[in-house]
């Protein structure tokens, strides 16, 4: 018996890892190193693009309780992330390049996967096969799938937040502090700004320069469709004087120990490495053109010497049009033995890719030994998401990630919504309390 996986991502590792782990021989495609997509610059399998922090760390959080369940069902990234972590208040967050060293060294030292380096241009129909390969799948590969869905992709543009070195920033106009002191004390650089010198910025984002798209990001219709959970920092801005007041900038919860008061706005620096001598903007995800990046994010008093280790990006991702292609277990409606992982499917977040590649993996190996494949209940946020890719009632099909909102409400209604999220989560975990593999 053998599993067939296209990609060393989030989702690839994970899906390769359970199938292996429950005996069953992999192959494990990936391109990498032979051939990078745009945005990837790691050898590394389960490269984090965008930004380092897995979400909220909390089991009464969406974020954290999706997370519990996959390490209830047995999951190599959440075990690696948690050795890997870096101080992010109530968030998890890791060093970008030890999590994946340390999930490419567990992947290919697994005696029962085997990694091949090349490119997959063709998908073989009579074989067990995880598609993994990211929302920035290759030409070729893309191509091969759209004939295989007889379906129109869905695209979309996501954008990254660029890192600064820490001895860069200047510590005299920043503070250290963790949003109502969630967290160390030093787990973010806050950097405020008085209404003046907020004012002045908001204006100087919104008439920047912006880079152009390269043919490749090109939507394939009229305009630029943009994910709403990825904003670049500037088309936020645009859309009001105090949009990234109420967002990324928000002030809330911070004091700023030279004046006693909240700041007007309020950027917040997050550890890249352990080493805390990067950080990056949080939030700050950005298709300004270099130059304009350093000038404009040079107003932020704090980062007016900053020096930029990587400058933000923007790029195409790309999604299926799930519910008239995929069953609620990944599978492909018209070739049930074919899985689809990750981003592409249209759930949202490294940990969703992540917990999607998980159940293909568990269903992959059921396929083989014909058993039932695993659906999990709509109560659980693994299984919400499942959901969403296959509600064949959605007219226009969005990525989704981790959040109660997907989840059926508790009878009767809990008006504290701290006590309705906690509700929320300890259902959930129950039934993976009683869950056999």
């Amino acid at each position: 018996m053998s599993v067939t996986v296209v990609g060393a991502g989030l989702a690839g590792c994970e899906a390769a890892w359970q199938c292996a782990e429950k005996g069953v021989q992999v192959r494990l495609y990936e391109m990498k190193p032979v051939k990078f997509t745009p945005a990837h610059k790691n050898p590394d399998f389960a490269e984090l693009i965008c930004s380092n922090s897995l979400k909220a760390a909390r089991i009464d959080s969406a974020a954290g309780l999706m997370k519990e369940e996959m390490r209830r069902l047995g999951s190599l990234l959440l075990r690696v992330a948690d050795e890997c972590a870096v101080p992010a208040g109530g968030a998890l967050a890791v060093d970008r390049n030890a999590f994946a060293a340390k999930v490419t060294a567990a992947i290919r030292h697994h005696p029962l996967i085997e990694v091949i380096g090349q490119e997959v241009t063709a998908i073989p129909e009579d074989e067990v096969v995880i598609i993994a390969s990211g929302p920035l799948t290759s030409e070729p590969l893309s191509k091969a799938i759209g004939a295989l869905c007889g379906q129109e992709f869905l695209n979309f543009h996501d954008a990254a937040a660029p890192i600064v070195t820490a001895e860069s920033i200047d510590m005299e106009c920043a503070f250290t502090a963790s949003r109502y002191d969630r967290g160390g004390e030093d787990d973010y650089i806050n950097c405020p700004m008085n209404k003046e010198q907020y004012e002045a910025f908001q204006e100087a984002l919104v008439t920047a320069e912006r880079a152009p798209l390269h043919e490749f990001e090109q939507s394939s219709t009229s305009g630029v469709k943009v994910y709403e959970g990825c904003m670049p920092i500037e088309i936020l801005a645009s859309r009001g004087k105090d949009a990234i007041r109420y967002g990324p900038m928000k002030p809330v919860g911070l004091r700023d120990p030279r004046t006693g008061h909240r700041p007007w706005a309020n950027l917040q620096l997050r550890k890249e490495n352990r080493e805390g001598t990067l950080y990056n903007l949080v939030g700050f995800q950005t298709n300004l053109k270099f130059g304009e990046q350093k000038r404009v994010f040079g107003m932020i008093p704090a980062l007016k010497n900053a020096e930029f280790m990587r400058y933000g990006v923007m790029h195409r991702n790309t999604f299926l049009n799930s519910p008239k292609l995929l069953n609620g277990d990944y599978s492909m409606i018209d070739h049930p033995r074919i899985f689809f992982a990750g981003q592409i499917t249209g759930v949202e977040g490294y940990m969703e890719s992540a917990g999607s590649g998980l159940l293909c993996g568990i269903n992959a190996v059921r396929t083989l030994q014909g058993r039932e494949r695993l659906i999990l209940p709509d109560f659980t946020m693994l299984g919400a998401l499942q959901g969403h890719i296959c509600n064949r009632d959605t007219k226009d099909f969005q990525p989704m990630g981790a959040n109660f909102g997907i989840l059926p409400p508790i009878e009767p209604k809990i008006r504290d919504k701290r006590e309705r999220y906690a509700a929320l989560s300890a259902r959930s975990l129950a039934f993976f309390d009683g869950m056999a593999n």
